[in-house]
């Protein structure tokens, strides 16, 4: 990480939505000629370059970026580290993937020094797709789990993570034992949760491999400290919601599993929900838990097209996840591209704007990870958390946004062509965390 000056004014185009376009017509704030002034890792003015130049300090460093454009940091609502290095993994179902492709890669995070790297990998790629906050499923194992937070932190990642809680169903090198996982995640909560811009997330794999015991485990960690988070799987594929009928006879859907033992609320998101029922979806909605749509690996694993529509009927906070490596890749603008293709394709599809996706991109994520008071959006009090996207000039995207007229022509430009490629730099808290190497700093 490079630290900046105390003071930071960026003049550049800058595009985010501080409100809701699914419920606001007017949610996309741009700027043609913007202004971010930044101080103490804090976004501290914002708006039109002149306006916000006016309140800077004299002495405040000045950076030109008037030649690519800024969009809040992404946030991947849903990823697993230990999968970065099967991501491919083509041509299977959820179950047959999990046991042929993913299982085994996990593991191998046993080898702490395999884990080490590969949590480095990890983070190095979240980062320099310009991903800025993630909620990570960690390992199955607590030295591997605490290898992640090591990265993060390093790395300056805004992360939710933990230990990946299963006693039955998978391998057996996976499996814990409910007292030992308790144990386990306590340690993990006391060295982690709060350090920084890191926070533990309660983290049961999903109801097939966790039992009742694992579930109270769950419910106990949630409840003996303040301010965690919950990540899970819900409603993927219906193999997998037949067999959790099967274990939980007692529950009339997937959702009551979770419900019994707490796990359902405003700090808990559950991915995919790609088959839920109208009940569901209710309660949900009710609970304020949200849902990250994960669209390239639904695609990818033929689990379906997300049932956007109900959702957004029903009032379920939605946001994207990577969902690597069931997903095909750690950009959150190409999940929010495969979204919006598969909208068009469902015969009860939702038409979205490049306003829709980039907040499903951005603030959707801080606000289902409980985190939208201090990121998500560029307005003054977020923290100074963004992505500067500059195309290289021999590229597509670079040709397109040469004519593109227009905010929402631009946006659906990035979203469509943006890869890792066009990521000049990326800051969380102010902080570079990313800097594409052939970008240097440019002063006004």
């Amino acid at each position: 990480m490079t630290l900046e000056a105390s003071s930071t004014l960026i003049r550049a185009p800058f595009f985010h939505t501080p409100v809701n376009p699914f419920t606001s017509a007017a949610a996309l704030v741009s700027q043609e000629d913007g202004g971010l002034l930044i101080s103490q890792g804090l976004i501290v003015a914002s708006g039109h370059y002149r306006d916000v130049r006016a309140q800077a300090p004299a002495d405040a460093h000045v950076l030109d970026w008037r030649g690519g454009i800024v969009l809040p940091g992404l946030v991947d609502a849903h990823v697993h580290y230990p999968q970065l290095r099967i991501i491919g993994g083509l041509g299977r179902t959820l179950l047959d993937w999990l046991e042929h492709v993913a299982l085994p890669e996990e593991a191998r995070m046993a080898d702490v020094v395999y884990a080490k790297s590969t949590a480095s990998a990890f983070v190095h790629a979240l980062l320099s797709h310009g991903t800025t906050t993630a909620m990570v499923f960690g390992a199955h194992f607590g030295t591997a789990t605490a290898c992640l937070f090591e990265a993060a932190a390093g790395g300056g990642l805004r992360m939710a993570s933990g230990l990946v809680l299963s006693d039955r169903g998978l391998r057996p090198e996976l499996l814990q034992n409910p007292r030992d996982a308790h144990a386990t995640a306590t340690d993990l909560i006391g060295r982690f949760h709060g350090r920084g811009r890191l926070l533990y997330a309660v983290t049961p794999r999903f109801a097939l491999s966790a039992s009742e015991a694992m579930l109270e485990v769950c419910q106990s960690l949630a409840g003996e400290h303040e301010g965690l988070r919950v990540q899970t799987h819900i409603n993927e594929q219906p193999d997998e919601i037949a067999e959790v009928r099967r274990l939980y006879p007692w529950a009339k859907d997937y959702l009551e599993v979770y419900e019994r033992y707490g796990l359902s609320g405003p700090r808990s998101v559950m991915a995919h929900n790609v088959h839920p029922s109208d009940a569901e979806l209710e309660r949900m909605a009710s609970a304020r838990t949200a849902v990250a749509h994960c669209p390239c690996s639904n695609a990818a694993l033929g689990s379906g097209i997300f049932p956007l529509r109900r959702h957004v009927a029903a009032g379920v906070p939605c946001a994207l996840g990577t969902d690597i490596g069931g997903g095909t890749g750690f950009g959150i603008l190409k999940e929010g591209l495969q979204a919006y293709l598969m909208q068009r394709v469902s015969a009860e599809g939702m038409a979205l704007t490049p306003a829709h996706l980039l907040y499903l991109a951005t603030r959707a994520g801080a606000e289902a990870m409980g985190l939208s008071a201090e990121t998500g959006d560029l307005r003054p009090g977020r923290a100074a958390d963004l992505v500067y996207i500059k195309p290289p000039s021999n590229s597509p995207l670079a040709a397109v946004l040469d004519r593109a007229t227009g905010t929402d022509e631009v946006l659906a430009a990035i979203v469509t062509l943006a890869g890792a490629e066009s990521v000049a730099e990326v800051r969380v808290q102010g902080d570079v965390v990313y800097r594409r190497e052939e970008h240097p700093q440019e002063g006004a």
